[in-house]
Protein backbone atom coordinates (compact mmCIF):
# COMPACT_ATOMS: atom_id res chain seq x y z
CA UNK A 1 0.00 0.00 0.00
CA UNK A 2 1.28 3.47 -0.87
CA UNK A 3 1.16 6.36 1.59
CA UNK A 4 1.35 10.13 1.27
CA UNK A 5 1.82 13.07 3.58
CA UNK A 6 -1.53 14.45 4.73
CA UNK A 7 -0.94 17.94 6.08
CA UNK A 8 -3.28 18.81 8.93
CA UNK A 9 -4.06 21.63 11.33
CA UNK A 10 -2.80 21.11 14.88
CA UNK A 11 -3.38 23.17 18.04
CA UNK A 12 -0.07 23.37 19.87
CA UNK A 13 1.06 24.54 23.30
CA UNK A 14 4.58 25.97 23.45
CA UNK A 15 6.45 25.90 26.73
CA UNK A 16 8.64 28.70 28.07
CA UNK A 17 11.61 26.51 27.06
CA UNK A 18 10.36 26.49 23.45
CA UNK A 19 9.12 22.88 23.34
CA UNK A 20 6.01 22.20 21.23
CA UNK A 21 3.25 19.99 22.61
CA UNK A 22 0.42 19.20 20.17
CA UNK A 23 -3.00 19.18 21.88
CA UNK A 24 -5.65 18.83 19.14
CA UNK A 25 -5.55 17.40 15.62
CA UNK A 26 -8.02 18.80 13.08
CA UNK A 27 -8.58 16.27 10.31
CA UNK A 28 -9.33 17.47 6.78
CA UNK A 29 -12.96 16.26 6.94
CA UNK A 30 -13.69 18.43 9.97
CA UNK A 31 -13.20 15.86 12.72
CA UNK A 32 -11.13 16.94 15.73
CA UNK A 33 -9.16 14.60 17.95
CA UNK A 34 -7.75 15.42 21.36
CA UNK A 35 -4.28 14.07 22.03
CA UNK A 36 -4.53 12.11 25.26
CA UNK A 37 -0.80 11.70 25.76
CA UNK A 38 2.55 12.29 24.10
CA UNK A 39 4.68 9.19 24.54
CA UNK A 40 7.83 10.28 22.71
CA UNK A 41 9.34 13.03 20.55
CA UNK A 42 12.27 12.06 18.36
CA UNK A 43 13.90 13.15 15.10
CA UNK A 44 12.84 10.46 12.64
CA UNK A 45 11.85 9.90 9.02
CA UNK A 46 8.31 9.23 7.89
CA UNK A 47 9.08 5.77 6.56
CA UNK A 48 5.78 5.23 4.74
CA UNK A 49 5.29 8.68 3.16
CA UNK A 50 8.85 10.00 3.06
CA UNK A 51 10.27 13.11 4.62
CA UNK A 52 12.25 13.96 7.72
CA UNK A 53 11.30 15.82 10.86
CA UNK A 54 10.25 15.32 14.43
CA UNK A 55 8.08 12.28 15.04
CA UNK A 56 5.61 12.59 17.89
CA UNK A 57 4.29 9.30 19.18
CA UNK A 58 0.86 10.25 20.50
CA UNK A 59 -2.16 8.48 21.95
CA UNK A 60 -5.57 9.32 20.47
CA UNK A 61 -8.67 7.52 21.71
CA UNK A 62 -6.47 4.77 23.25
CA UNK A 63 -4.59 4.21 19.97
CA UNK A 64 -0.93 4.98 19.39
CA UNK A 65 -0.27 7.09 16.28
CA UNK A 66 2.58 9.03 14.70
CA UNK A 67 2.34 12.76 14.08
CA UNK A 68 5.17 14.48 12.22
CA UNK A 69 6.44 18.05 12.34
CA UNK A 70 8.30 18.99 9.16
CA UNK A 71 10.62 21.98 9.19
CA UNK A 72 10.77 24.15 6.05
CA UNK A 73 13.68 23.96 3.64
CA UNK A 74 15.75 27.06 2.89
CA UNK A 75 13.81 27.62 -0.34
CA UNK A 76 10.44 27.87 1.43
CA UNK A 77 8.78 30.87 3.05
CA UNK A 78 11.02 32.32 5.76
CA UNK A 79 7.99 33.07 7.94
CA UNK A 80 6.95 29.42 8.04
CA UNK A 81 7.94 27.56 11.20
CA UNK A 82 6.93 24.17 9.83
CA UNK A 83 3.97 21.94 9.01
CA UNK A 84 2.29 19.01 10.70
CA UNK A 85 1.41 15.84 8.81
CA UNK A 86 0.32 12.24 9.23
CA UNK A 87 0.96 9.30 6.91
CA UNK A 88 -2.28 8.55 5.04
CA UNK A 89 -3.08 5.91 2.41
CA UNK A 90 -2.64 7.33 -1.09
Amino acid sequence: MKYRKQYIDVDVAISAAGQMFPRLIHWTDGRTYEIDRIKAITPAPALKAGGQGDRYTVVLENQERYLFFERPTDAEDTFMVGRWFVEAPA
